[in-house]
């Protein structure tokens, strides 16, 4: 009897998943229809117009980030901006020819050369060479808080000292002071991977979170401080499980995941604006099995997988994405019950009913 009982339940849970797997489908595109760090409407045009050689599309576009504030857009083009012209510079080359005082020009030449530096083996010689570049993109938009972004981040790779990044802090916040992406970086530099701590890390972001404004995404930055601590304990998303969370109390890393949840749940359906944010967090509730609500913001994140987290972990990144999807709905169907309970109507789609 002992050695049947491991079969059954193994007979069981391959039962339960052959029969709840296709209902569980419902609300998820095919894999063919998601696609990868797609552009929004108004990046898509400026990019196809780059790859021609024209570089007025995006002038124009980072133009009208800057004179209406747009600042999480205007950091958010520039920086797909500048990942387009690592590997097409032309562009870029001419624009800056034409226009070597242009503040947008100068923003995504600096956004550029700090990433370049960044990929060097000589990291913080290369990132000291290219200081002169952030400096001259602040002062050319001094309202501009995105600058200041690329300033955070170069500092974190030239090791500068936490009196120096505050200084540097204060600038950003002096000009947007709930600006998600230089949140971000000071979130990195806090963190235990850089010169912080996990505590430092949650304090911060957590701090951040209760602060910030309805709907923003800086109330997204507690799980990323829970997918800074997963990853550094080599957890992951690796579609086996919950890893461990040494080092953090579980229950602070699920309660970042449920503030994700409720931020997520203020956005619509497909919506490209939260779906970076949308995909941390399904990484971060399938690292800690909570497969059902993984599994509706696969469902939420529609045709948007972002690089950012499915990098960290795979160089297949849209394969990774597409992996962590299916293990996700496999796991939700082993757990339903072969039947559904006497009076509960079968139902299927739109998540919160299979936890």
């Amino acid at each position: 009897m002992e050695r049947t009982m491991p079969f059954l339940r193994a007979l069981i849970s391959t039962a339960r998943m052959i029969r709840h797997t296709p209902n569980l489908g419902a609300g998820l595109l095919d894999d063919d229809e998601v696609l990868l760090d797609v552009p929004d409407e108004r990046l898509g045009p400026t990019l196809v117009a780059a790859a021609l050689g024209d570089h007025g599309p995006a002038a124009k576009l980072l133009a009208t980030t800057r004179e209406g504030a747009e600042w999480e857009n205007r950091d958010r083009y520039t920086t797909r901006l500048a990942t387009f012209a690592h590997s097409r510079e032309d562009w870029l080359c001419d624009w800056l020819a034409a226009s070597p005082r242009d503040p947008d020009a100068l923003l995504v030449k600096a956004e550029l050369a700090v990433r370049r530096a960044w990929e060097s083996p000589a990291r913080a010689e290369r990132l000291r060479d290219v200081g002169p570049l952030v400096e001259a993109a602040a002062d050319a938009a001094p309202r501009d808080p995105v600058p200041w972004r690329i300033a955070l981040d170069h500092a974190r790779g030239t090791r500068a000292t936490h009196s120096a990044f505050e200084e540097l802090w204060a600038q950003a916040v002096g000009r947007s002071s709930h600006h998600y992406g230089c949140h971000v970086s000071a979130l990195l530099y806090l963190s235990a991977q850089w010169y912080g701590s996990h505590r430092e890390c949650f304090d911060f972001a957590e701090q951040a979170a209760e602060d910030a404004l309805p709907g923003s995404l800086v109330q997204a930055l507690p799980v990323r401080a829970a997918f800074a601590h997963l990853l550094s304990r080599h957890g992951g998303a690796s579609g086996a499980g919950p890893g461990p969370t040494a080092g953090v109390r579980p229950e602070r890393l699920d309660a970042a995941a449920d503030l994700a949840i409720a931020l997520s749940a203020e956005y619509a359906a497909g919506d490209p604006w939260p779906a970076e944010v949308r995909n941390l967090l399904a990484y971060v509730l399938v690292s800690r099995g909570r497969w059902a609500e993984a599994l509706e913001q696969f469902r939420l994140i529609g045709p948007y997988a972002t690089s950012f987290p499915w990098a960290s972990v795979s160089d297949d990144v849209l394969g990774r994405f597409l992996e962590v999807r299916d293990t996700a709905k496999i796991q939700v169907a082993t757990a339903m019950p072969l039947r559904p309970l006497r009076g509960t109507a079968r139902r299927a789609g739109s998540g919160g009913h299979y936890a």
